[in-house]
């Protein structure tokens, strides 16, 4: 199963296809991959965990990668390279290939990687901006990158080579961002604010739909997604030991390093009866767990940027409570098509789960769905096609 940024480029490329263009995929090979044509171009995928010293070269600067590319190229000549997460398998030393065979280049900042060595620009518990002005010891400092002074140094190394040695993202044509806290971010870290573009996700709202309109939602909240620290699931538990209706039930869906620490904790704070953790769910069987929801949960302690999961729902027709963190709240407008809280504060999301009891569920719904079709595939099409022609553009004169 694909995490967003890889949802994200499927759709895209389906997106693009079924409006006539050709689009042609490398990536690494792996063997949950979709069949494609070009796998026989993809570069071998690096073992980020084994530490030999081949893979730790191609961590840095991935050698097949650049030569698998360069083969593709020649034989596809495409007009516009679009990138997603090209780091650590691919490495942004692809970026140089294709800027030596003068094809423009659009990054999709999926994450802050680009600017922070641990990606989520968070650590220690709080938003973290210690790395500004390229202080990206502080990686190293901090054990950023999952608590491993190796790993860590990894990361800080990675960072000083891009920035100062391969300089790959300043070859980049066009950044999109898919949040307005991205782009002042990622400007924030030096990247030019005029190549930066800001695009919200888009969502397929024929495949996320309301409930029909006869159809009353069960009384249970949803999380679902990655269960990890910085998805702030901790936080969503503890409030529900307080809200006032104590018939309300949570469906926390997913699967992740936190799992089990979940479990105990409901159990711990005697919610098991209340908290369900059924483990991952996909496709069809989601979205019935989606439209059945009351309200969907987004209870990140990290700067989100701009999260599928929280589109999907609102294409379903549902309220959704976000932690003012990152890009979420650019979106959910409190007692329009959700609320918001402060982010990691278990009080404040009680009180507003309570809130939500009393608002119009049906009029909140409406604006949900508002809210996603002003997203739609379509309307993101054309602003990236404006993007791709722009640089083309550029890149010819």
């Amino acid at each position: 199963q694909k995490g967003g940024s890889e949802r994200y480029m499927f759709e895209l490329s389906d997106l693009l296809s079924k409006n006539g263009h050709e689009v042609v995929h490398f990536s690494m090979h792996d063997d949950a991959n979709a069949f494609s044509s070009q796998a026989e171009f993809f570069a071998d995928k690096v073992d980020v965990n084994r530490f030999s010293l081949k893979d730790i070269v191609k961590f840095f600067y991935n050698y097949d990668a650049v030569g698998k590319l360069a083969r593709l190229i020649e034989k596809e000549k495409p007009d516009i390279a679009h990138l997603n997460n090209v780091y650590h398998q691919l490495s942004p030393a692809i970026i140089n290939v294709l800027k030596k065979h003068g094809i423009p280049v659009v990054l999709t900042l999926h994450d802050y990687k680009a600017i922070c060595p641990n990606y989520k620009l968070y650590s220690g518990g709080r938003e973290c901006r210690r790395c500004l002005g390229g202080k990206y010891y502080n990686c190293l400092a901090q054990k950023c990158l999952k608590d491993s002074y190796a790993k860590s140094f990894m990361a800080m190394l990675e960072a000083y080579l891009q920035k100062y040695v391969f300089k790959s993202y300043e070859k980049v044509d066009a950044f999109i961002s898919p949040s307005y806290f991205m782009r002042d971010a990622c400007v924030a870290f030096g990247i030019p604010k005029k190549k930066i573009k800001v695009i919200h996700n888009f969502i397929d709202t024929e495949k996320f739909t309301p409930a029909k309109s006869d159809s009353e939602p069960e009384n249970y909240l949803l999380f679902y997604g990655r269960l990890s620290s910085e998805k702030g699931i901790g936080t969503l538990i503890e409030a529900m030991a307080h809200v006032k209706d104590k018939s309300l039930k949570l469906k926390i869906v997913g699967n992740g390093p936190d799992y089990q620490s979940l479990k105990e904790k409901s159990q711990e704070l005697g919610l098991s009866s209340r908290i369900e953790l059924p483990g991952p769910k996909y496709g069809e069987e989601l979205r019935r767990i989606i439209g059945k929801a009351k309200a969907v949960v987004l209870p990140s302690v990290w700067p989100e940027n701009m999260p599928l999961s929280m589109l999907e729902s609102l294409s379903a027709g549902k309220a959704v409570l976000v932690s003012r963190a990152g890009g979420m709240p650019e979106i959910i407008k409190d007692r329009e098509n959700g609320l918001t809280f402060e982010a990691g504060n278990a009080a404040d999301l009680a009180e507003k789960i309570d809130i939500l009891q009393d608002l119009n569920l049906k009029k909140i719904s409406e604006n949900a769905r508002r809210t996603a079709e002003n997203l739609s595939r379509e309307k993101y099409y054309v602003s990236i096609m404006k993007i791709y022609t722009n640089i083309k553009q550029k890149n010819n004169k």
